[in-house]
């Protein structure tokens, strides 16, 4: 099972960061321990949403889609 994750920075400003991964709790950890160098900046991270994909494929053409322009906003709107 794969799962495309939304996370939301807590502190300054409203960052975003869409990533995949099988393990949603260890993942979230490694952002806000500063161990992921391009969320370390943000931090602290919180669990905006995730979805499940039981076709790993499939969860990784998600994220593409989640991280290009028509699917940044698709994300904010809806997700």
């Amino acid at each position: 099972m794969k799962f495309v994750y939304l996370l939301e920075s807590e502190g300054e400003g409203r960052h975003l960061y869409t990533g995949v991964t099988d393990d949603i709790p260890a993942r979230l950890k490694m952002h806000n321990s500063g161990a992921v160098a391009r969320t370390s900046k943000y931090r602290p991270w919180r669990l905006r949403t995730y979805l499940a994909f039981s076709d790993s494929s499939l969860a990784v053409a998600f994220e593409k889609y989640l991280k290009s322009g028509s699917g940044r906003a698709f994300a904010k709107k809806r997700l």
